[in-house]
Protein backbone atom coordinates (compact mmCIF):
# COMPACT_ATOMS: atom_id res chain seq x y z
CA UNK A 1 0.00 0.00 0.00
CA UNK A 2 1.43 3.41 -0.88
CA UNK A 3 0.58 6.96 -1.81
CA UNK A 4 2.08 9.23 -4.42
CA UNK A 5 4.37 10.68 -1.76
CA UNK A 6 5.82 7.52 -0.27
CA UNK A 7 5.15 4.02 0.97
CA UNK A 8 2.90 3.08 3.87
CA UNK A 9 3.06 -0.38 5.48
CA UNK A 10 -0.10 -2.45 5.25
CA UNK A 11 -0.03 -2.81 9.05
CA UNK A 12 0.53 0.92 9.66
CA UNK A 13 -1.99 1.25 12.50
CA UNK A 14 -0.57 -1.74 14.35
CA UNK A 15 2.92 -0.33 13.81
CA UNK A 16 1.95 3.04 15.30
CA UNK A 17 0.26 1.36 18.25
CA UNK A 18 3.44 -0.61 18.94
CA UNK A 19 5.47 2.61 18.84
CA UNK A 20 3.01 4.39 21.13
CA UNK A 21 3.18 1.53 23.65
CA UNK A 22 6.84 2.35 24.21
CA UNK A 23 5.74 5.89 25.17
CA UNK A 24 9.03 7.40 23.98
CA UNK A 25 10.18 10.93 24.66
CA UNK A 26 11.95 11.56 21.35
CA UNK A 27 14.16 14.27 22.87
CA UNK A 28 15.48 12.18 25.73
CA UNK A 29 17.59 9.35 24.30
CA UNK A 30 20.71 10.82 22.70
CA UNK A 31 22.90 9.45 25.50
CA UNK A 32 21.01 6.17 25.76
CA UNK A 33 21.94 5.16 22.20
CA UNK A 34 25.06 7.22 21.56
CA UNK A 35 27.39 4.23 21.94
CA UNK A 36 25.33 2.07 19.57
CA UNK A 37 25.09 4.80 16.92
CA UNK A 38 28.87 5.24 17.04
CA UNK A 39 29.42 1.49 17.00
CA UNK A 40 27.22 1.10 13.89
CA UNK A 41 29.30 3.68 12.00
CA UNK A 42 32.59 2.17 13.12
CA UNK A 43 31.80 -1.42 12.19
CA UNK A 44 30.55 -0.39 8.73
CA UNK A 45 33.24 2.21 8.07
CA UNK A 46 30.66 4.91 7.35
CA UNK A 47 30.73 8.54 8.39
CA UNK A 48 27.15 8.74 9.66
CA UNK A 49 24.82 6.55 11.68
CA UNK A 50 21.28 7.42 12.79
CA UNK A 51 18.76 5.78 15.10
CA UNK A 52 15.38 6.82 13.67
CA UNK A 53 11.82 6.23 14.85
CA UNK A 54 8.93 6.98 12.46
CA UNK A 55 5.50 8.07 13.62
CA UNK A 56 2.61 8.93 11.31
CA UNK A 57 4.17 12.15 9.99
CA UNK A 58 7.67 12.61 11.41
CA UNK A 59 11.00 10.80 11.46
CA UNK A 60 12.58 11.35 14.89
CA UNK A 61 16.33 10.87 15.15
CA UNK A 62 16.70 9.84 18.78
CA UNK A 63 20.47 9.42 18.48
CA UNK A 64 23.05 10.23 15.84
CA UNK A 65 26.72 9.97 14.99
CA UNK A 66 28.41 12.14 12.37
CA UNK A 67 25.38 14.26 11.51
CA UNK A 68 23.54 16.54 13.91
CA UNK A 69 19.86 16.07 13.14
CA UNK A 70 16.79 15.64 15.35
CA UNK A 71 13.82 15.27 12.99
CA UNK A 72 12.51 15.55 9.44
CA UNK A 73 9.24 14.99 7.65
CA UNK A 74 8.67 11.28 7.20
CA UNK A 75 7.95 11.80 3.51
CA UNK A 76 11.46 13.27 3.04
CA UNK A 77 13.24 10.34 4.69
CA UNK A 78 14.92 7.28 3.23
CA UNK A 79 13.97 5.23 6.28
CA UNK A 80 10.30 5.30 5.26
CA UNK A 81 11.33 2.72 2.67
CA UNK A 82 13.36 0.70 5.17
CA UNK A 83 10.33 0.01 7.36
CA UNK A 84 8.68 -1.55 4.33
CA UNK A 85 11.39 -4.23 4.16
CA UNK A 86 11.82 -7.37 6.24
CA UNK A 87 15.64 -7.35 6.31
CA UNK A 88 17.25 -4.19 4.95
CA UNK A 89 17.05 -1.35 2.43
CA UNK A 90 20.14 -0.22 0.51
CA UNK A 91 20.74 2.60 -1.97
CA UNK A 92 24.15 2.70 -3.65
CA UNK A 93 23.83 6.29 -4.92
CA UNK A 94 21.06 8.51 -3.55
CA UNK A 95 21.97 11.26 -6.04
CA UNK A 96 21.11 8.93 -8.93
CA UNK A 97 17.78 7.80 -7.46
CA UNK A 98 14.72 9.83 -8.46
CA UNK A 99 13.18 9.32 -5.01
CA UNK A 100 16.06 11.00 -3.18
CA UNK A 101 18.25 12.97 -5.60
CA UNK A 102 16.62 16.33 -4.74
CA UNK A 103 16.53 15.88 -0.95
CA UNK A 104 18.44 18.49 1.03
CA UNK A 105 20.73 15.93 2.68
CA UNK A 106 21.82 14.81 -0.81
CA UNK A 107 22.15 18.20 -2.54
CA UNK A 108 23.49 19.94 0.58
CA UNK A 109 25.18 18.99 3.83
CA UNK A 110 26.12 16.26 4.55
CA UNK A 111 25.98 15.42 0.78
CA UNK A 112 25.37 11.73 1.34
CA UNK A 113 25.23 9.16 -1.44
CA UNK A 114 25.28 5.74 0.21
CA UNK A 115 22.52 4.45 2.49
CA UNK A 116 22.03 1.15 4.29
CA UNK A 117 19.15 0.70 6.73
CA UNK A 118 17.88 -2.09 8.93
CA UNK A 119 14.31 -1.93 10.31
CA UNK A 120 13.95 -1.76 14.09
CA UNK A 121 11.35 -4.41 14.84
CA UNK A 122 9.39 -5.27 17.94
CA UNK A 123 9.14 -8.88 19.10
CA UNK A 124 5.89 -9.04 17.08
CA UNK A 125 7.80 -8.06 13.92
CA UNK A 126 6.37 -4.53 13.69
CA UNK A 127 8.86 -1.96 12.29
CA UNK A 128 8.92 1.13 14.51
CA UNK A 129 11.94 2.74 12.89
CA UNK A 130 15.35 2.07 11.39
CA UNK A 131 19.05 1.96 12.18
CA UNK A 132 20.81 3.42 9.17
CA UNK A 133 24.36 4.21 8.10
CA UNK A 134 25.24 6.75 5.42
CA UNK A 135 28.35 7.95 3.63
CA UNK A 136 29.48 10.40 0.98
CA UNK A 137 30.76 7.60 -1.21
CA UNK A 138 29.51 4.15 -2.09
CA UNK A 139 30.29 1.30 0.28
CA UNK A 140 30.18 -2.48 0.12
CA UNK A 141 29.25 -4.06 3.45
CA UNK A 142 30.63 -7.53 4.12
CA UNK A 143 28.16 -10.12 5.50
CA UNK A 144 29.79 -10.16 8.95
CA UNK A 145 29.39 -6.39 9.24
CA UNK A 146 25.73 -6.64 8.24
CA UNK A 147 25.23 -9.28 10.94
CA UNK A 148 26.78 -6.98 13.52
CA UNK A 149 24.50 -4.18 12.35
CA UNK A 150 21.50 -6.47 12.92
CA UNK A 151 22.72 -7.25 16.44
CA UNK A 152 23.01 -3.52 17.17
CA UNK A 153 19.49 -2.95 15.81
CA UNK A 154 18.12 -5.67 18.09
CA UNK A 155 19.91 -4.10 21.05
CA UNK A 156 18.33 -0.70 20.31
CA UNK A 157 14.85 -2.20 20.51
CA UNK A 158 15.80 -4.14 23.65
CA UNK A 159 16.94 -0.94 25.34
CA UNK A 160 13.75 0.85 24.40
CA UNK A 161 11.76 -1.96 25.99
CA UNK A 162 14.00 -1.98 29.07
CA UNK A 163 13.60 1.76 29.50
CA UNK A 164 9.83 1.39 29.28
CA UNK A 165 9.89 -1.36 31.93
CA UNK A 166 11.92 0.83 34.26
CA UNK A 167 9.68 3.83 33.69
CA UNK A 168 6.66 1.67 34.49
CA UNK A 169 8.33 0.54 37.69
CA UNK A 170 9.04 4.13 38.65
CA UNK A 171 5.39 5.05 38.05
CA UNK A 172 4.22 2.09 40.11
CA UNK A 173 6.48 3.16 42.94
CA UNK A 174 5.19 6.69 42.84
CA UNK A 175 1.59 5.51 42.92
CA UNK A 176 1.71 2.39 45.03
CA UNK A 177 4.93 2.42 47.05
CA UNK A 178 6.38 -0.95 46.15
CA UNK A 179 9.24 -2.54 48.13
CA UNK A 180 12.90 -2.41 47.12
CA UNK A 181 13.04 -6.21 46.94
CA UNK A 182 10.19 -6.33 44.40
CA UNK A 183 11.83 -3.62 42.26
CA UNK A 184 15.17 -5.44 42.22
CA UNK A 185 13.41 -8.63 41.15
CA UNK A 186 11.48 -6.93 38.33
CA UNK A 187 14.48 -5.16 36.77
CA UNK A 188 16.84 -8.16 36.88
CA UNK A 189 15.28 -9.76 33.80
CA UNK A 190 15.37 -6.80 31.37
CA UNK A 191 18.99 -6.03 32.30
CA UNK A 192 20.05 -9.60 31.51
CA UNK A 193 19.89 -9.04 27.76
CA UNK A 194 22.32 -6.14 27.92
CA UNK A 195 24.91 -8.17 29.83
CA UNK A 196 25.17 -10.78 27.06
CA UNK A 197 25.35 -8.40 24.09
CA UNK A 198 28.98 -7.37 24.54
CA UNK A 199 30.09 -11.00 24.59
CA UNK A 200 28.20 -11.74 21.35
CA UNK A 201 29.81 -8.80 19.58
CA UNK A 202 33.23 -9.68 21.07
CA UNK A 203 32.95 -13.21 19.69
CA UNK A 204 31.96 -11.88 16.29
CA UNK A 205 34.84 -9.43 16.36
CA UNK A 206 37.45 -12.03 17.34
CA UNK A 207 36.25 -14.45 14.67
CA UNK A 208 36.56 -11.78 12.00
CA UNK A 209 39.54 -9.98 13.56
CA UNK A 210 37.62 -6.73 13.64
CA UNK A 211 39.66 -4.57 15.99
CA UNK A 212 37.31 -1.62 15.52
CA UNK A 213 34.45 -3.62 17.01
CA UNK A 214 36.50 -4.71 20.02
CA UNK A 215 37.61 -1.12 20.61
CA UNK A 216 34.02 -0.02 21.17
CA UNK A 217 32.80 -2.92 23.30
CA UNK A 218 33.32 -0.88 26.44
CA UNK A 219 30.79 1.66 25.14
CA UNK A 220 28.07 -0.97 25.46
CA UNK A 221 28.90 -1.39 29.13
CA UNK A 222 28.83 2.36 29.72
CA UNK A 223 25.32 2.63 28.32
CA UNK A 224 24.26 -0.38 30.37
CA UNK A 225 25.47 1.49 33.42
CA UNK A 226 23.18 4.39 32.56
CA UNK A 227 20.22 2.01 32.81
CA UNK A 228 21.56 0.74 36.12
CA UNK A 229 21.72 4.36 37.28
CA UNK A 230 18.02 4.70 36.48
CA UNK A 231 17.35 1.57 38.53
CA UNK A 232 19.33 3.08 41.40
CA UNK A 233 17.27 6.26 41.09
CA UNK A 234 14.12 4.17 41.46
CA UNK A 235 15.49 2.50 44.56
CA UNK A 236 16.63 5.80 46.05
CA UNK A 237 13.19 7.29 45.53
CA UNK A 238 11.68 4.57 47.71
CA UNK A 239 14.19 4.48 50.55
CA UNK A 240 12.97 5.97 53.80
CA UNK A 241 14.04 9.55 54.34
CA UNK A 242 15.49 10.77 57.65
CA UNK A 243 13.02 12.70 59.76
CA UNK A 244 12.57 16.19 58.43
CA UNK A 245 13.96 15.43 54.97
CA UNK A 246 11.72 16.38 52.06
CA UNK A 247 10.15 13.56 50.08
CA UNK A 248 8.52 15.70 47.41
CA UNK A 249 9.01 14.71 43.79
CA UNK A 250 9.92 18.24 42.94
CA UNK A 251 13.09 17.85 45.00
CA UNK A 252 14.34 14.70 43.26
CA UNK A 253 13.26 15.55 39.71
CA UNK A 254 10.63 12.84 39.34
CA UNK A 255 7.13 13.22 37.99
CA UNK A 256 5.66 15.26 35.17
CA UNK A 257 4.28 18.79 35.42
CA UNK A 258 2.63 21.25 33.05
CA UNK A 259 5.91 23.19 32.88
CA UNK A 260 7.90 20.06 31.95
CA UNK A 261 5.18 19.16 29.44
CA UNK A 262 5.34 22.65 27.90
CA UNK A 263 9.14 22.54 27.57
CA UNK A 264 9.03 19.12 25.90
CA UNK A 265 6.42 20.22 23.34
CA UNK A 266 8.32 23.39 22.47
CA UNK A 267 11.55 21.46 21.99
CA UNK A 268 9.97 18.71 19.88
CA UNK A 269 7.55 20.70 17.72
CA UNK A 270 9.01 24.20 17.66
CA UNK A 271 11.31 23.22 14.75
CA UNK A 272 8.32 22.00 12.73
CA UNK A 273 6.59 25.35 13.14
CA UNK A 274 9.76 27.25 12.24
CA UNK A 275 10.30 25.08 9.18
CA UNK A 276 6.82 25.90 7.86
CA UNK A 277 6.75 29.51 9.11
CA UNK A 278 3.91 28.83 11.54
CA UNK A 279 3.62 30.60 14.89
CA UNK A 280 3.70 27.93 17.57
CA UNK A 281 2.99 28.64 21.23
CA UNK A 282 2.30 26.59 24.32
CA UNK A 283 0.62 28.04 27.41
CA UNK A 284 -0.01 26.54 30.83
CA UNK A 285 -2.22 27.30 33.80
CA UNK A 286 0.05 29.14 36.31
CA UNK A 287 -1.88 27.97 39.36
CA UNK A 288 -1.31 24.28 38.64
CA UNK A 289 1.80 24.21 36.47
CA UNK A 290 4.00 22.63 39.17
CA UNK A 291 1.66 19.82 40.29
CA UNK A 292 2.95 16.33 39.42
CA UNK A 293 0.88 13.87 37.40
CA UNK A 294 1.34 10.82 35.15
CA UNK A 295 2.94 11.43 31.74
CA UNK A 296 1.63 8.20 30.20
CA UNK A 297 1.06 8.65 26.44
CA UNK A 298 0.76 12.45 26.77
CA UNK A 299 3.56 13.24 24.32
CA UNK A 300 2.14 10.77 21.80
CA UNK A 301 -1.38 12.18 22.07
CA UNK A 302 -0.47 15.87 22.00
CA UNK A 303 2.34 15.44 19.50
CA UNK A 304 0.10 13.81 16.93
CA UNK A 305 -2.45 16.60 17.30
CA UNK A 306 0.25 19.27 16.89
CA UNK A 307 1.79 17.57 13.83
CA UNK A 308 -1.67 17.26 12.27
CA UNK A 309 -2.40 20.94 12.88
CA UNK A 310 0.99 21.93 11.45
CA UNK A 311 0.23 19.85 8.35
CA UNK A 312 -3.07 21.57 7.65
CA UNK A 313 -2.07 25.13 8.60
CA UNK A 314 -0.60 27.30 5.83
CA UNK A 315 2.58 29.39 6.30
CA UNK A 316 1.90 32.49 8.37
CA UNK A 317 -0.74 30.69 10.41
CA UNK A 318 -0.74 29.68 14.05
CA UNK A 319 -0.92 26.54 16.16
CA UNK A 320 -1.66 27.20 19.83
CA UNK A 321 -1.57 24.67 22.66
CA UNK A 322 -3.13 25.30 26.07
CA UNK A 323 -2.50 22.96 29.01
CA UNK A 324 -4.69 23.04 32.11
CA UNK A 325 -4.93 20.83 35.17
CA UNK A 326 -8.44 21.12 36.61
CA UNK A 327 -8.38 20.07 40.26
CA UNK A 328 -11.78 21.31 41.48
CA UNK A 329 -13.53 18.09 40.50
CA UNK A 330 -14.07 14.63 41.95
CA UNK A 331 -10.98 13.52 40.02
CA UNK A 332 -8.37 15.90 38.55
CA UNK A 333 -8.61 16.37 34.79
CA UNK A 334 -5.78 17.27 32.43
CA UNK A 335 -7.19 19.40 29.63
CA UNK A 336 -5.20 19.64 26.41
CA UNK A 337 -6.31 22.16 23.81
CA UNK A 338 -4.76 22.39 20.33
CA UNK A 339 -6.12 25.17 18.12
CA UNK A 340 -4.96 26.00 14.58
CA UNK A 341 -5.78 28.46 11.79
CA UNK A 342 -5.69 25.77 9.13
CA UNK A 343 -7.98 24.61 6.35
CA UNK A 344 -10.46 23.01 8.73
CA UNK A 345 -12.16 19.63 8.86
CA UNK A 346 -15.56 18.75 7.43
CA UNK A 347 -18.26 17.43 9.75
CA UNK A 348 -18.09 14.10 7.94
CA UNK A 349 -14.36 13.77 8.64
CA UNK A 350 -14.85 14.82 12.27
CA UNK A 351 -17.31 12.00 12.74
CA UNK A 352 -14.88 9.61 11.03
CA UNK A 353 -12.16 10.63 13.49
CA UNK A 354 -14.42 10.25 16.50
CA UNK A 355 -15.52 6.84 15.29
CA UNK A 356 -11.91 5.78 14.71
CA UNK A 357 -12.20 5.66 10.92
CA UNK A 358 -10.10 8.64 9.89
CA UNK A 359 -8.75 8.47 6.33
CA UNK A 360 -5.68 9.94 4.71
CA UNK A 361 -5.59 13.41 3.14
CA UNK A 362 -2.82 15.73 2.04
CA UNK A 363 -1.68 18.84 3.89
CA UNK A 364 -1.21 22.42 2.74
CA UNK A 365 2.33 22.01 1.46
CA UNK A 366 1.89 18.63 -0.20
CA UNK A 367 2.79 16.80 3.01
CA UNK A 368 1.80 13.20 3.02
CA UNK A 369 -1.50 12.64 4.80
CA UNK A 370 -1.23 9.27 6.45
CA UNK A 371 -4.49 9.71 8.33
CA UNK A 372 -3.43 7.35 11.09
CA UNK A 373 -2.28 10.02 13.55
CA UNK A 374 -5.74 11.12 14.61
CA UNK A 375 -7.01 7.55 14.73
CA UNK A 376 -4.12 6.78 17.09
CA UNK A 377 -5.02 9.79 19.26
CA UNK A 378 -8.61 8.59 19.55
CA UNK A 379 -7.43 5.10 20.51
CA UNK A 380 -5.00 6.38 23.16
CA UNK A 381 -7.50 8.81 24.67
CA UNK A 382 -10.11 6.06 24.92
CA UNK A 383 -7.59 3.69 26.53
CA UNK A 384 -6.86 6.29 29.22
CA UNK A 385 -10.54 6.86 30.00
CA UNK A 386 -10.63 10.33 28.48
CA UNK A 387 -12.64 12.05 25.78
CA UNK A 388 -11.94 14.15 22.71
CA UNK A 389 -13.97 17.00 21.23
CA UNK A 390 -13.40 18.53 17.80
CA UNK A 391 -14.79 21.83 16.52
CA UNK A 392 -13.89 23.08 13.07
CA UNK A 393 -14.87 25.59 10.45
CA UNK A 394 -13.57 25.04 6.90
CA UNK A 395 -11.15 27.80 5.92
CA UNK A 396 -10.97 29.11 9.50
CA UNK A 397 -9.35 26.40 11.57
CA UNK A 398 -9.80 23.50 13.96
CA UNK A 399 -9.92 23.14 17.73
CA UNK A 400 -9.12 19.83 19.42
CA UNK A 401 -9.88 19.48 23.13
CA UNK A 402 -8.89 16.42 25.13
CA UNK A 403 -9.82 15.69 28.73
CA UNK A 404 -7.88 12.99 30.61
CA UNK A 405 -8.48 11.91 34.22
CA UNK A 406 -5.30 12.07 36.30
CA UNK A 407 -3.75 10.93 39.53
CA UNK A 408 -1.82 13.84 41.02
CA UNK A 409 1.05 13.40 43.43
Amino acid sequence: MSTSHGPVPANEMERLLALSELDIDYSDHQITFRDLAKLAAKVTGTRISLVNLLDSLTQWTISNYGFDIEQMLREDSVCQYTIMESEHFEVGDLSADDRFKNKIYVTGEPNVKYYYGIPLKTSEGLPIGALCVLDQERKTLEPEKIELLKIIADEIVARLKTHKVLENLKARLLEAGQTQKKVAHDIRGPLGGIVGLAQIIRDQGEQNRMDEVLEFINLIHKSGNSILDLAEEILDSHREKPTGESTSRASNGQGFTLMIFKDKLEKLYGPQGKHKNIRFRVQTSPLTENIHFSKSKLLQITGNLISNSMKFTPPGGEVAVDLHLLIDQARPILQISVRDTGVGISEENIQAILSGNASSTNGTGGEQGFGFGLALVKHLVDSLGGNINIASEPGIGTHFEINLPQNIY
